[in-house]
């Protein structure tokens, strides 16, 4: 004789489904963790790419300044270099020109600060005219504070350039900006003007 065939009793299967959704929930809850941990690591490796692109950035021009006047907008002439403890502007040499454009191989830039963003700013012509806009570039968001000194031919650090009167160079020797970034905190680099000569 075939024993009757038993099947799980309602008890069981209700024992059965609460164990799934307690597995359930676990796993939503560690794929939660994984994905918001993949989140962040993207964020910040996306912003850590964006601060050395900036320092490389930075240091090529600072690196390259030269020792070339301009005018502004209304004829005016202003140094080579120019700042104060917040902004830059200067001229710089080897702008690359690959498409062999009829243009000079110096460009004047400038960075500042606005809105927690730091800008590059680059005008096409180095004497302007009235209507000559630069293209302004933002290169990192997040940043409270921007500092910059401009070390002089004499070893002293200032907080603008051009330096007073016996400064020793037209140029400053190097420059030192310190960015205050949000989750990164302060960061100081400093930068060499290759030009800067010494006036005996």
């Amino acid at each position: 004789m075939i024993a009757p065939q038993r099947g799980f009793t309602l008890l069981e299967l209700l024992v059965a489904l609460a164990i799934f959704a307690v597995l359930g929930v676990a796993a939503y809850a560690g794929l939660d963790v994984v994905l918001d941990a993949k989140d962040r690591i993207e964020t910040r490796a996306d912003q850590l790419g964006r601060l050395q692109m900036l320092f490389v950035l930075m240091g090529r021009d600072i690196e390259q300044a030269t020792d070339r006047g301009v005018r502004d907008n209304f004829g005016d002439p202003l140094p080579p270099m120019f700042g104060n403890d917040t902004a830059l502007e200067f001229t710089r040499a080897g702008w690359r020109n690959p498409a062999g454009l009829r243009r000079s191989e110096l460009q004047r830039v400038a960075y500042g600060l606005g809105d927690e963003t730091l800008t590059r700013a680059s005008w096409e012509v180095l004497d302007r005219a009235q209507d000559s806009e630069p293209r302004s570039a933002r290169l990192l968001d997040g940043v409270s504070t921007l500092e910059i000194r401009y070390l002089d031919g004499a070893g002293e650090w200032r907080g603008e350039w051009p330096a007073a009167s016996g400064a020793g160079t037209k140029l400053p020797r190097a420059i030192e900006v310190t960015l205050d970034v949000k989750g990164w905190g302060r960061i100081t680099r400093l930068f060499r003007v290759a030009e800067a000569v010494v006036s005996p």
